[in-house]
This record gives C-alpha cells, sequence and structure tokens, in this order.
C-alpha cells in the first residue's frame, strides 16, 4: 500500500527513520557547508556503527572495491613525487575506507528505508534551494542586478555551482519518481527544478534532461501518446527556457559559437583595450603556443587538459603506477608554462576523474574506478532501480568533466550513495515500486 507522508507529519516520520539511516541523511545535507560540518557529521556515523554494531551483517562483494582503491591511494605514498601533498590528499580519502567497513556491520537495507533517507534528505534540498532563493532576492532588492539569481552568484563559492546542482539533483530525482504526488511534494520538485535551471550547469542539465526523458521511456506506466506529449513538453520547456533567459542562454551559446571557431572575442571579459579570446576546441588540442589571454570555454578546457594528460604520459611514462595520490599538479604547472597559457590554468586539476585516477594512481586505479562504475550501474539495472540507475548515470558522465574525487563533498557524496544504493535487499526482481 502506498504509504504518503506530509509535512504536518514530518516529526513522526523521522522517528521512524533508522538512526543509521538519519545520520547518513545528516551527513548528506552536509555537503553544502562548510568541510567541518561534514567531517563532524561522518566523525559521529562511523564512531556510532563501530561500537553498536557487533559482527559483520552485510557481505556485499561491491564494497570489496573502495577498499582497494583507498590501498592504491595508500601504497601510491611509497613512490609519489610529492609525499606531502599524496599524505595530505590521503586525509579526504578516508571515507572510501571508513564507510564501507560501517556497511559491512549494518544489516541490509530494504528499500522502504532507504526512501525514508532519501526523503529526508530530498526535503533537506527543498529547505536550502528556498534559502538561496531568498538571500537573492534580498540582494537583489538592493543592486537590482539580476545575475544574483544564477550560476556562480546564487551559492556560495564553496561548494560551487556544480556541486550544488549535483547534490539538488539526487533531490529531484527522489522526488520525479513519486508517481502520486501531493501538493508539498509538487511544490518541492518545482522548487529544485527552478534551482538546477538557475545555477545552469550545462553539463548537468543536460545529464538531467537524458535522465528524465529515460525516465518517462522505461518507467512511468502511461499510455505512449501521452508518454510522447510528455517527452516533448520536456524537451520544448528546455529548449525555450535556455533561448529566452539571457543568463542561462550566454553559458550554452558560448560553447557552440566559440567550438568550432577560432580566435573569437569574449566581449564579456574583455576589459579596457586588450581583448581575451576564446579558445576553440581544436586550438585546445593543436596549439603550442596560446597567450595569457587566451581564455578556455568549458568544453575547451577538458579537451586542452586530455592533450596535456596524453603529452605527460608520453614524456613521463606513468602509466603502471602514476605520479602518486594528487601529485600530478606540478606537471600540470609545466604544460601551463609550456603552451604560454594564464598561470591559473596550471592550477586546475585534469577536470576528469577518469584521468585524474589515472594521472595519480596508474592503471590499476583506473580500472579499480572503472569497474566500481560499472558494478555500480550493472546493480542498478539489475534492480531496475530509478533512483540507483540516476545516480549511476551521472556518476559515469559527470565523471568526464569533474575530478569529483578532488574535493571532500565529492567523496562523501559517492561513497555514501555507492554503498548505500548497493546495501538495498531487493525481494522481488522486475519493475521499480514506486513510492
Amino acid at each position: 500500500m502506498t504509504k504518503n507522508y506530509t509535512l504536518l507529519s514530518i516529526k513522526e516520520y523521522i522517528k521512524s527513520i533508522n538512526s543509521n539511516n538519519l545520520l547518513l541523511s545528516i551527513i548528506l545535507l552536509t555537503l553544502p557547508l562548510k568541510n567541518i560540518y561534514i567531517s563532524i557529521a561522518t566523525i559521529l556515523f562511523i564512531m556510532l556503527t563501530l561500537f553498536f554494531n557487533e559482527g559483520i551483517k552485510n557481505i556485499s562483494k561491491t564494497y570489496y572495491l573502495p577498499l582497494a582503491l583507498f590501498l592504491m591511494m595508500s601504497l601510491s605514498l611509497l613512490w609519489s613525487y610529492d609525499v606531502e601533498r599524496s599524505f595530505h590528499g590521503l586525509q579526504k580519502q578516508l571515507s572510501f575506507f571508513f564507510f564501507p567497513i560501517a556497511f559491512f556491520l549494518l544489516p541490509k537495507l530494504n528499500r522502504e528505508s532507504l526512501l525514508k533517507t532519501l526523503r529526508v534528505y530530498g526535503f533537506g534540498m527543498v529547505f536550502l534551494a528556498i534559502y538561496y532563493l531568498i538571500n537573492a532576492l534580498l540582494r537583489y532588492s538592493v543592486t537590482h542586478d539580476t545575475s544574483v539569481f544564477f550560476h556562480t552568484e546564487l551559492v556560495p563559492d564553496d561548494p560551487g555551482a556544480i556541486y550544488i546542482s549535483v547534490f539538488a539533483s539526487l533531490a529531484f530525482f527522489y522526488f520525479v519518481q513519486i508517481q502520486q504526488k501531493n501538493l508539498v511534494e509538487k511544490i518541492a520538485t518545482l522548487i529544485l527544478v527552478l534551482l538546477i535551471f538557475l545555477l545552469s550547469s550545462k553539463s548537468i542539465i543536460t545529464i538531467d534532461f537524458i535522465i528524465i526523458i529515460c525516465y518517462y521511456i522505461f518507467f512511468v506506466s502511461i499510455p505512449s501518446g501521452t508518454k510522447a506529449i510528455t517527452i516533448l513538453s520536456v524537451s520544448a520547456f528546455l529548449f525555450f527556457s535556455i533561448l529566452f533567459v539571457k543568463e542561462v542562454r550566454e553559458r550554452f551559446l558560448i560553447e557552440y559559437e566559440t567550438a568550432f571557431i577560432d580566435n573569437t572575442v569574449n566581449s564579456k571579459l574583455t576589459k579596457n583595450e586588450q581583448n581575451i579570446f576564446n579558445v576553440s576546441i581544436n586550438e585546445a588540442w593543436t596549439k603550442d603556443d596560446f597567450h595569457r589571454n587566451s581564455f578556455f570555454p568549458g568544453t575547451a578546457l577538458r579537451v586542452y587538459q586530455f592533450r596535456n594528460f596524453l603529452e605527460i604520459l608520453d614524456e613521463q611514462k606513468f602509466f603502471f603506477k602514476g605520479f602518486g595520490l594528487e601529485a600530478s599538479q606540478d606537471f600540470i604547472k609545466s604544460k601551463a608554462q609550456e603552451h604560454n597559457v594564464d598561470p591559473r590554468y596550471g592550477e586546475y586539476n585534469f577536470h576528469n576523474q577518469y584521468l585524474q585516477t589515472f594521472a595519480d594512481l596508474g592503471v590499476f586505479g583506473f580500472l579499480i574506478l572503472v569497474l566500481m562504475l560499472v558494478i555500480n550501474f550493472k546493480n542498478a539495472l539489475q534492480h531496475k532501480d530509478f533512483l540507483h540507475i540516476a545516480f549511476s548515470i551521472t556518476m559515469i558522465m559527470l565523471f568526464l568533466s569533474e575530478s569529483f574525487f578532488c574535493r571532500q563533498r565529492g567523496i562523501t557524496f559517492f561513497i555514501i550513495l555507492y554503498c548505500l544504493f548497493n546495501a538495498v535487499s531487493f525481494e522481488e526482481k522486475g519493475e521499480l515500486k514506486l513510492l
């Protein structure tokens, strides 16, 4: 029988949640905050799990992979080019060790328990979205500048628009999969859609759009005609929103306008008499000597960093061992000097988790990462769980444009959900059971 919870019964609802799952919800809700809060919540969960659970209850081979990745990170200290940096980085990666160990001690979850955990998280993200929007309204009342509602102006620099978009997307997918939504749930869904759209992350909007289309194609039992109209409506909404909202349109258009045309002037960044020139994808891949006033749009930057990776691999021969955890940055800096780009590009990581792991840990670390993602996706498909599939697709695609494990909140977000989804026991195989 379908259960329907409202905000009026939130107190009783929280009481019905397993304490371990409530703590996991709290950790997830600390991710948009400062790292100190993430660390405190994580330590509290680990301590309570280790001290109040007796014996191993959940033997899952899935958890061996993050432990193997952490072992590779630890071993890389033996050959790291920068031991101090690697040791500092290893402290951020401790979640890859402690969370799988904790989940070994926890009993297997049922799907209802998982959904309760994500429900608390979902409403928490809604309240955070409302806070960001109210804060933007207050700033707009003073400045009358509409940019306060968009992208990096809407949220703090730390964690930034990309990470908030990822966190909001998970909450959004939770509310999407509720087929019979009450009024509160419908409003929550709209608020999260608004937040994701205003944050204007091109990669997240694209990923979310693909996942939503897949949801209506494969998970919603409605007549094919209604399904087609729904998909067309969602597509039209996204298209016209991008077309008519200036701040969002500019973020998308810069990629298309500069992708295949060399040496265009970036009118937005150009100041005084010094022009700032956009770098095209072709230039990012082939040009040897840039200028300090060269600007790399998102796609061009990823292409440039992939090129750097291949050049460094050819020169340094790090194929098997890598440089050591987070020890590849000096080689990226040397490439920035060699190609005469603005020094700040030397401070950027590879912006690709696959390349980052390969450069830091070599081919074996890279293979462990890929195996984690493949098994995670395989389990999601096997259980036909939309939320698990959405999480899997998001991580696989996001890792192409972000070095997600270079930040504590990225690591914590991934490993908690990886462990949570793969801890769920599905007694019945078949179509997804929706709330």
